[in-house]
């Protein structure tokens, strides 16, 4: 495990070049996109992509409440129509399809703003037969990136790797098994949040989102022109 100054990271830009670093190492990364998860993994996952030299997009997720217990998820919707359920969770619904179809409609007004604000004009790349890293500032329950990982395999892509700077040890285990590999820098026993392991964890906003995918959007359509 690398060992850092303190045991954390200056701030996003910081953990996105020494995740960059271990991915280097990774083959078969010809044809990989960089998905960042909004909006604090966007920043990292820019990052990310320009030292690799890959194209970056973002993975809209969220989360379909329980009607009766908000904090409890049926499941996830994400970008490209892609929705994830819990059937552990779904089973105990009286009225299954008709609460799922009601969170959906829900989540989706704001899943749809989101896609417009930060993709703009620009079509959800293709995910078919690619590998896809999956970025995020860090991971406390693990439930945005485990229902990113199924959003992104229900796209067909060939492997999902997964690029965090820090996680629970124990949230780490369940990031490797269903994603193809997971690279998490620091996984600490006592993890409190995921703050904690920044020096500079300021909140990113959503114009920040959309000049970093413009800015490589246009090194992109540079560099193929």
């Amino acid at each position: 495990m690398p060992t850092f100054p303190r045991q954390k990271f200056r701030d996003r830009v910081h953990a996105g070049r020494l995740l960059a670093d271990e991915l280097a190492r990774e083959p078969d990364l010809e044809n990989a996109i960089v998905l960042g998860l909004p909006r604090g993994g966007v920043p990292i996952a820019a990052e990310v992509a320009l030292l690799l030299g890959l194209p970056l997009d973002v993975l809209n997720v969220r989360k379909l409440p329980h009607p009766w217990q908000p904090e409890l998820a049926i499941g996830a919707i994400a970008s490209g129509g892609a929705v994830v359920l819990n059937p552990e969770v779904v089973q105990t619904l009286d009225r299954p399809e008709s609460t799922i179809e009601e969170a959906i409609a829900t989540q989706r007004v704001e899943l749809d703003r989101r896609e417009k604000l930060y993709r703009g004009k620009r079509p959800m790349p293709s995910l078919a037969g690619r590998t896809v890293i999956l970025v995020d500032d860090g991971v406390a329950t693990g439930a945005t990136v485990l229902s990113a990982i199924e959003a992104v395999r229900q796209h067909l892509a060939k492997q999902v790797l997964v690029a965090v700077p820090v996680a629970p040890l124990e949230v780490y285990a369940k990031l490797e098994e269903k994603a193809d590999h997971c690279v998490c820098l620091l996984r600490p026993d006592q993890f409190t949040a995921v703050s904690v392991w920044y020096d500079d964890f300021s909140e990113v906003q959503d114009a920040q989102v959309r000049r970093l995918l413009d800015q490589s959007a246009k090194r992109f359509h540079e560099h193929s022109a």
